[in-house]
């Protein structure tokens, strides 16, 4: 298993010491680091992780510890536990010949099995459902959401790893603008004059909502923005 944690654990800017984050009841430490990420990297019987067998999964469950500590009398973040959960789809072979490797990636034996259907809209403010028209001026508020449908399907949690908006559909074009990067941060949210946010608590586990504002692009006529 390895785990790896952004230094920025909270998206706002200010990094955690890598001491003050442990994997398991054992309390296991990071087994490198690096200026932007702290790495665990044990085996799945390690540092306390219980494990537990339905009809189609194994599964390995852990967690990850916050604990903020300080040698002043005040701290600026707040301790968090976020629960860390392995699925291993189970193979078998009753014949009494030799068994064949069947380990295969998750991703494979999803695509095997079903296709699984993400989207990302543009919201109501109410979030009650999609928003009618793409148009915004400057100084709306954009609400977006992204999910999955994970009927007839374990449930699963979505995360939005990179988000870019370009005025061109491809997402290498230039003048682009990182709305989302470094592996799910929102960075736009972390600039002086935004108020983009992530909207907790989940309305769904299957659901991501945020909030970006809205914006154009520094010395270009088109008025249209994509987000890829």
């Amino acid at each position: 298993m390895v785990v790896r944690v952004l230094m920025d654990f909270y998206g706002i800017g200010k990094l955690v010491k890598p001491s003050d984050l442990s994997l398991g009841p054992q309390s296991c430490k990071p087994s490198t680091q690096t200026a932007n990420e702290a790495i665990f990297q044990i085996r799945l019987q390690e540092c306390g992780n219980s494990v537990q067998m339905t009809a189609d999964w194994v599964i390995y469950s852990t967690s990850l510890t916050y604990r903020p500590t300080s040698s002043i009398p005040i701290i600026r973040t707040n301790p968090a536990v976020v629960p860390i959960m392995c699925y291993y789809y189970r193979h078998a072979n009753v014949s009494s010949k030799a068994i064949e490797p069947t380990w295969v990636p998750f991703s494979t034996t999803v695509s095997s099995e079903q296709k699984l259907s993400f989207s990302l809209r543009l919201m109501m403010e109410d979030w009650s459902g999609p928003r009618n028209s793409p148009i915004y001026q400057l100084g709306d508020i954009l609400y977006i959401e992204a999910s999955v449908d994970t009927r007839n399907h374990v449930g699963l949690i979505p995360y939005i790893d990179k988000c870019v908006a370009t005025i061109s559909p491809d997402p290498t074009s230039a003048p682009s603008y990182d709305i989302i990067a470094n592996n799910g941060c929102l960075v736009d949210g972390l600039q002086d004059d935004s108020s983009s946010a992530f909207i907790t608590p989940r309305i769904k586990p299957d659901k991501l909502q945020f909030t970006v504002d809205a914006f154009r692009f520094l010395e270009k006529d088109a008025s249209l923005v994509r987000t890829i």
